[in-house]
């Protein structure tokens, strides 16, 4: 038995791809205002502003435009709200495919001493999307008659209907390693970025202290040069920290623990009367609020 994302609900991959296209257009909202910012600081520093005619300065024309330019984007981003939409929604696709994974393998509180699981799961499905709606998460289902189809799957009914040591094989395999892979990928490009955007600081920082320290002996050129290497340098740390990369290092290296020592104990350990807590246990450890928590306090 294998089971992917394609056998999750409709509603699940509607919710991503709007997570995803909304990440993508927050992301690219940021890098703009930062690279127009940066560019404005490199027309400030142009020697002469190259000057037309007697009193025209073509770079500082440029220079207040890429200024506008922020404050354009910086406007239409507050009311498209990217960033919010793209948590939202994917806190809604990841709470969907958790609530799908604990329904098809008996995990808590869908295991077999529920009564009508089905109901329970689409009651407990619905309360939770609920909660979303309340802070501002728009369901597709209001807008796309297709996003409300098949709440429980043909994949996610048979994965159910298996015996325990399928559930256990699949749930283990396509679930709990699929996971702590991505996890482990995760900390790899972060660490990555990490020492990119930490080098390009540093870089920018010593090229500015050098002209600095010349510039304290009368030696050396334009001060502008330096303001347009600290503006670089903090664009380099603005990105870097909305990025949040160094902190989710810390959080994935603990989340991919946690995972490490829930796989050995689900081979070594758990039992079918143990296996439905099991399942929640690792749901929870998965979950985004989980990874945003470790973010938090584990600075």
């Amino acid at each position: 038995m294998v089971f992917r994302n394609a056998d999750l609900p409709l509603l699940f991959h509607r919710a991503d791809e709007i997570a995803v296209t909304r990440q993508r257009e927050a992301v690219q909202a940021t890098r703009l205002q930062l690279l127009l910012l940066v560019l404005g600081a490199c027309l400030a520093a142009v020697p002469g502003g190259w000057r037309i005619g007697d009193t025209f300065q073509l770079a500082g024309a440029l220079g207040a435009s890429a200024y506008a330019g922020v404050l354009l984007v910086t406007y239409r981003a507050s009311r498209r709200r990217a960033k919010s939409h793209w948590q939202l929604n994917r806190s809604a696709a990841e709470f969907i495919k958790s609530m799908a994974w604990r329904y098809a393998v008996h995990g808590a509180p869908f295991d077999e001493r529920a009564r009508d699981a089905d109901a329970l799961y689409l009651a407990r499905l619905e309360e939770g999307l609920g909660e979303l709606r309340k802070v501002g998460w728009q369901d597709p289902r209001e807008s796309e008659r297709s996003a409300g189809r098949e709440l429980i799957t043909p994949a996610m009914r048979m994965l159910r209907g298996k015996p325990f040591r399928v559930r256990k094989e699949t749930y283990v395999r396509d679930r709990l390693i699929e996971q702590r892979n991505w996890y482990h990928r995760r900390q790899v490009v972060s660490r990555r970025a990490t020492a990119l955007w930490s080098a390009t600081t540093a870089t920018l920082t010593l090229v500015a202290l050098l002209l600095g320290t010349l510039r304290t002996f009368s030696v050396g050129g334009s001060p502008y040069v330096a303001g347009l290497l600290s503006a670089a340098a903090a664009a380099s740390v603005a990105w870097s920290e909305i990025r949040r990369h160094q902190p989710l290092i810390a959080a994935h290296s603990l989340v991919e623990e946690d995972l490490a020592a829930m796989h050995t104990a689900m081979e070594t350990q758990v039992t079918e009367e143990g296996w439905a807590a099991a399942v929640y246990e690792t749901e929870r450890v998965v979950s985004p609020q989980h990874t945003d928590w470790l973010v938090q306090h584990r600075r």
